[in-house]
């Protein structure tokens, strides 16, 4: 979908993770990639419809598609060592990294990616419960306006359609 509606929408979508953002200074990381292991933490972000558009439009700016080494969730049988973690390729990990273990849509990242609060991020700042409903509802409303059947999300490999 792009129309000045879905530019709209999906303005607003990156505003309210500017305030997200905001709310949670000092308290993520860029370096560790320890949310990105989905074999290790059990864990996979959810996205809504309208999250993956902005997915999908930043990969678009970028030429399209996922990068290279990552169409698929990675089979390889290296071991990798990254930000002092050792680790091994064949993990299950997300498939927006890039070749260097980056997120390769770090600035559009889901919510869920976000909101993923790790070992390594700090302990001090504590965001409500009810805080954190409050944006995941204005995401669902966006979704819902993006597209009118809205939707509460699904896992990120199954909506990019790897792994």
């Amino acid at each position: 979908m792009n129309s000045p509606k879905s530019s709209v929408l999906l303005a607003q979508l990156e505003a309210l993770y500017q305030q997200v953002d905001a709310a949670l200074q000092g308290w993520t990381c860029q370096a560790s990639t320890l949310c990105c292991r989905f074999g290790i933490t059990g864990r996979e972000p959810y996205v809504t419809s309208i999250e993956l558009a902005l997915i999908e439009r930043q990969l678009a700016s970028r030429g399209g598609g996922l990068p290279t080494r990552r169409r698929a969730l990675p089979l390889a049988r290296d071991t990798v060592e990254q930000f002092g973690q050792r680790w091994r390729k064949e993990e299950r990990t997300c498939p927006l990294l890039d070749s260097s273990g980056r997120c390769f849509v770090y600035a559009c990242r889901p919510f869920g990616c976000r909101t993923f609060f790790c070992d390594n991020s700090l302990k001090s700042k504590h965001i409500s419960r009810e805080r954190i409903r409050q944006w995941v509802a204005e995401i669902e409303r966006l979704a819902h306006h993006y597209c009118p059947d809205g939707d509460k999300g699904r896992p990120l490999t199954r909506a990019l359609r790897v792994g």
